[in-house]
């Protein structure tokens, strides 16, 4: 779906359609589309967070329109072909025909097939300087040479990836050291970076690693990994990956990247660092030094330059750090709970049996499901296999389930009379789990509604006058004998109430 949230997020922000293009993974036809039909229904950012992308598009564009999309040619392909004595662009193009008619796509006409060969052919060719604007961009990157750690205990020597960062207009540059290069230390390293710059660049130009793209199909199909596009947002920039093996993409860092092997990586190849604090504290020394270089060819150093013209253009920094997450997806379990690191968080029950995504912080756990939010929980840490239940995510006949415990068997009991009450509080405190006695507190109760109040009352006499502990079946044998001391039309003492001699069976007994 198209990211309307976005698109408009980076309008009001300034950015030209044609970034908004790249970060949205969108046309510029459709950026631009999306703006002026904003602009006519006289929407514009904030927009509140019930209005998703899917509510958006229904604002927007109500009758939406199929675009048919259009195979392109492989031009690395052709441009090999080409080169084959014979091959024209004409056959290329025949072959290209059929390709598109047995895979029912559809195909460029020949002048759109040879025009965008012709684009092609001037990007191999053409170079460009691009100027930047001061506070602009900001490139990330991998160095390719790591640093080296000492294991104390061991000896073994443990390579450190080295994260490097670059202002694309003053060259001033960031650099960390991690132990790898996974998803927690990428993040990292961004917030510290900004921490180090004081402010916030509008545009980040970041490599093609997994942290960075989780999926990559060309120039229009990248897609930005979540907890990166979080970020993000999170610090007010937009982020325009850079296409796989195409350094001048980020030039700058690319750049960088090699001076800062020389002067700070290579300027330390003779010492011994034995944690990543040590390391990282040496690199700070030398970045220092790095920054403060004079340029070659022009005035100036990149912190001169840094502090003199760029620094006061970036974006203020927000007021709390962005908290690193993680995303999953997750099962909602019949027990209306997904897993979550052997904990157990309630999801509203009617979601049983689909899959939703769980964002995982250290302090928060919270479920969405099609981009909306369902619910968040408090993480849970210790024991595994805690649980935490948010009532109104159970069905009804649980939630009515809940409503009992101990102390309303306990009142329920009392209204009968004491020797009920002291029944059931001796039978709640029989068993180890309390829990484990409420059937039979509630089957207890109920015989008031089969044989009265007051003979459930009696009962309950009797048997104290026996243990100290009566059990529900004790007391229930006692009514169903009679034995309760109370006078009833079906009770057999009735009967035998009447007869002054010891021979009970009658007359009419012996008289057959």
């Amino acid at each position: 779906m198209t990211k309307y949230r976005e698109i408009l997020r980076l309008h009001s922000l300034g950015f030209s359609q044609q970034n908004i293009a790249y970060s949205s993974n969108v046309s510029k036809k459709t950026v631009n589309r999306v703006i002026n039909r904003a602009k006519e229904l006289n929407i514009s950012w904030p927009i509140d967070d019930n209005q998703t992308d899917a509510v958006l598009e229904q604002i927007l564009f109500s009758k939406s329109k199929v675009n048919t999309v259009k195979k392109m040619p492989d031009f690395a392909y052709i441009h090999k072909e080409l080169l084959k004595n014979g091959v024209s662009k004409k056959l290329l193009w025949t072959e290209y025909m059929e390709e598109c008619r047995l895979n029912n796509e559809q195909p460029l006409m020949y002048s759109q097939f040879c025009y965008y060969i012709q684009q092609d052919e001037q990007k191999r060719r053409a170079t460009m300087h691009i100027a930047r604007k001061p506070g602009e961009q900001v490139e990330v990157d991998w160095a390719g040479d790591p640093a080296q750690i000492i294991d104390p205990d061991t000896g073994e020597i443990i390579e450190a990836s080295i994260f490097v960062g670059v202002m694309t207009y003053s060259q001033y540059a960031y650099v960390e050291a991690f132990i790898n290069e996974k998803q927690q230390a990428w993040i990292t390293a961004h917030i510290h970076m900004y921490q180090y710059f004081g402010g916030v660049a509008k545009i980040l130009v970041s490599d093609n690693c997994k942290t960075a793209v989780i999926q990559n199909g060309g120039w229009y199909s990248q897609q930005v990994n979540t907890t990166y596009y979080e970020m993000a947002e999170h610090y007010g920039t937009a982020i325009i990956p850079a296409r796989v093996r195409k350094p001048k993409d980020k030039p700058n860092v690319e750049g960088s990247v090699g001076n800062i092997s020389t002067w700070i990586t290579a300027a330390l190849r003779n010492e011994q660092f034995f944690s990543l604090y040590e390391l990282n504290k040496a690199i700070g020394v030398k970045l220092e030094a790095f920054n403060a270089r004079l340029f070659q060819k022009k005035e100036g150093s990149r912190i001169s330059l840094f502090l003199a013209e760029e620094q006061s253009l970036l974006a203020p920094l927000p007021a709390t750090p962005y908290e690193l997450a993680a995303w999953k997806k997750a099962t909602v379990q019949f027990n209306y709970h997904i897993s979550v690191d052997r904990m157990l968080y309630s999801v509203p029950c009617e979601y049983i049996k689909r899959k939703v995504d769980v964002r995982i912080t250290e302090t928060t756990i919270e479920v969405f499901f099609n981009h909306n939010r369902l619910c968040s929980h408090a993480r849970l840490h210790g024991r595994p296999g805690q649980y935490s239940t948010i009532v109104e995510h159970m069905p009804e006949d649980h939630q009515k389930y809940l409503e009992w415990n101990g102390d309303r068997f306990r009142k329920w009991a009392d209204k009968i009379g004491i020797n009920t009450y002291q029944a059931v509080d001796a039978i709640l405190t029989s068993q180890r789990v309390e829990q484990q006695s409420y059937k039979s507190c509630m089957g207890l109760l109920k015989l008031a509604d089969k044989y009265s109040a007051e003979r459930l009352e009696a009962a309950c006499k009797k048997a104290l006058s026996y243990t100290a502990a009566p059990s529900y079946k004790s007391i229930k044998n006692i009514l169903t004998a009679g034995k309760d001391g109370q006078i009833t039309d079906q009770s057999p003492i009735a009967e035998s109430t009447t007869n002054k001699y010891g021979i009970t069976r009658g007359a009419g007994y012996y008289g057959r």
